[in-house]
């Protein structure tokens, strides 16, 4: 009687539970495109599709590429390995909320916007190897909360920052000419503190410097000028708490710039007022220096009067006290003035014999005549 009763009570919930699996299974829509020389992504597929498969294609997941992409909400696995993918661009998959796999490895991609993978809130694995990355800003994983494993093998990166509330599993970073000097510490110290597996530990050796080459990054020995530079990674309260100061400290030299701002924008139109000013009374002159000419005229000329009596006396007096010095000058040049006068005054012997004389003027002689 016991058994009976329990078997009713929970024969509705084992009925609900085989109900969930069945849909499940039925609602799992797949296809596969692969190696079918595809450049753009399909549009005619079933929006009910869940796993899609477009490896092995020319697919560059341009802007209509990301527009189509958009359509399919429902999708949980996308796999785009070995395509022409270059650049990975804001929101390029931002509808794709219930996507739990992402595998875009083998391409060409070097750029990855920092709004790129915003949307994928389920996400669970990013597979990102044997591109051409060279550097990732942390921010990028930010709005993958629920990511557990990260693959960056095969990629030209040599130093990489962990993101903040970051709790992966896994993470393959072997392939990648890593720079062992202080930068990587941070790098060491969260593979060896947190619960994240390191997939091919012993393979993934640091790159340069030459002396470093045959050490793992998590076996690299710093010396102590490095852990005075790098400090550990913050948890999250610490985070939020410099954030909040951040903030505040923010807002306050805002305020302060703003008020600044104003000082100076003040002070600015007091300046150039007193600019435009002098400008203005600088060309007000000059025009009437150009146009009004009778007053610097009137300072610049003189006026001729005849001299007064006292004047004329005072003229005299002076003449006759330089009259023995006019007269000792005479008899010191007058060698001089002879030989000067002689070249002012020469006269000339004309062919009919008679003197003459260059100062009289031909002209009148003709006119008397």
């Amino acid at each position: 009687m016991k058994t009976t009763c329990i078997t009713i009570l929970f024969w509705p919930l084992s009925m609900l539970l085989l109900s969930d699996d069945s849909q499940s299974s039925r609602t799992e829509v797949k296809y596969n495109f692969t190696e079918m020389n595809y450049s753009l992504i399909p549009v005619d597929i079933n929006k009910n599709i869940t796993i899609l498969d477009l490896s092995y294609n020319q697919i560059s997941l341009n802007v209509t590429d990301t527009r189509v992409l958009q359509t399919y909400f429902l999708l949980t696995e996308l796999y785009l390995i070995e395509n022409n993918i270059i650049m990975l661009y804001n929101n390029s998959f931002g509808n794709l909320s219930n996507l739990e796999i992402l595998n875009m490895c083998t391409n060409s991609i070097h750029i990855i916007q920092q709004g790129a993978f915003i949307g994928l809130n389920k996400l669970k694995q990013l597979h990102l190897c044997q591109n051409k990355i060279f550097q990732l800003n942390p921010d990028i994983f930010v709005p993958l909360k629920n990511l557990t494993l990260l693959n960056l093998q095969g990629n030209l990166i040599s130093y990489f920052d962990v993101p903040r509330m970051f709790h992966l599993e896994l993470i393959i970073l072997y392939g990648n000419p890593w720079n062992c000097s202080c930068s990587l510490l941070n790098l060491q110290k969260w593979l060896n503190t947190s619960n994240v597996t390191l997939e091919n530990e012993n393979i993934t050796t640091c790159a340069y410097p030459d002396i470093l080459k045959r050490y793992s990054i998590t076996t690299v020995p710093y010396n102590a000028e490095c852990y005075s530079k790098f400090s550990p990674p913050i948890n999250e309260d610490l985070y939020n708490h410099s954030q909040s100061i951040n903030n505040s400290t923010f807002n306050s030299s805002l305020n302060n710039l703003k008020n600044s701002e104003h000082k100076l924008l003040g002070k600015s139109w007091a300046f150039l007022l007193g600019v435009v000013v002098t400008v203005l009374m600088t060309s007000f002159l000059i025009f009437i220096a150009i146009k009004c000419p009778i007053w610097y005229n009137f300072l610049l000329s003189y006026n001729h009067h005849r001299l007064e009596e006292h004047e004329a006396e005072t003229y005299e007096d002076g003449f006759t006290g330089n009259s023995s010095y006019l007269s000792q000058a005479s008899h010191t040049n007058s060698e001089e003035t002879t030989v000067i006068f002689e070249q002012l005054h020469s006269f000339v012997i004309d062919d009919d014999g008679f003197i003459e004389d260059k100062y009289i003027d031909t002209h009148e002689l003709r006119e008397e005549n």
